[in-house]
């Protein structure tokens, strides 16, 4: 079994569920006492937030990358961030070490590729809905994606960062997403992307008509699925 290394703290509620779901996984496909060998550095948010507003992605860039490298240190033999938005800084990370990175991006193509579904709706943070770095790597695989709107996408990404990263789940923030996603799937989307780690914590598959592709329990998968080969 590898040694799986965790970016996480992006935030940690989400990364809970990483370290939950790469375990249950394990100790279903193994049995017994086993559990996951992993490694998991849990960055302060608020930090890597604050370069977010500000635009400073190459500090934040460096900053997980030097996390990165700790863990190669310590014996990992693969990384996963443990966040969609975070991935726009994929290529700092890389630059400082010699083990690979598990996109994010690439694994949720892989599983919406073998449900023969052609659109996709996105949801996530407004820097994954409407910049190129996370799209791009979907579309690449002869999918197409569809965003919401200008002022959805506002009250989205509002929810993600005032009331999921913080554990905060409210009714009326599940109603909205929904009505969002039938949005989507009215435009065509014959599925749907959760493409910030936290939106699981909030949407489920009765949310919605059409499949959910919730990217946290995809990642999760993928990296036991690395760590047994």
């Amino acid at each position: 079994m590898k040694t799986i290394g965790l970016i996480g703290g992006m935030s940690w509620e989400s990364s809970v569920e990483y370290y939950r779901i790469i375990n249950e996984e394990v100790k279903k496909r193994l049995g017994g006492l086993h559990s996951a060998k992993c490694l998991l550095h849990s960055v302060d948010f608020a930090e890597v937030e604050r370069y977010q507003v500000r635009g400073e992605w190459e500090k934040a860039g460096e900053l997980l990358g030097d996390v990165a490298l700790s863990l190669e240190k310590g014996g990992a033999e693969f990384i996963i961030i443990c966040t969609n938005t975070m991935h726009k800084v994929i290529e700092y990370i890389e630059a400082k070490i010699n083990i690979p990175i598990l996109h994010i991006a690439e694994a949720t193509a892989n599983q919406i590729k073998k449900s023969n579904i052609s659109t996709v709706g996105l949801l996530g943070t407004k820097f994954t809905m409407e910049q190129d770095f996370y799209k791009s790597r979907i579309e690449l695989n002869g999918i197409r994606v569809l965003v919401p709107n200008h002022s959805e996408r506002d009250i989205v990404h509002k929810v993600i960062y005032d009331e999921l990263c913080l554990g905060n789940i409210q009714q009326s923030s599940r109603d909205y997403y929904k009505n969002v996603i039938k949005s989507l799937v009215d435009e065509g989307a014959e599925g749907i992307i959760l493409g910030c780690t936290e939106i699981g914590l909030l949407v489920k598959q009765e949310d919605s008509e059409v499949p959910l592709f919730d990217t946290t329990v995809i990642h999760a998968i993928e990296s036991v699925n690395t760590a047994l080969e």
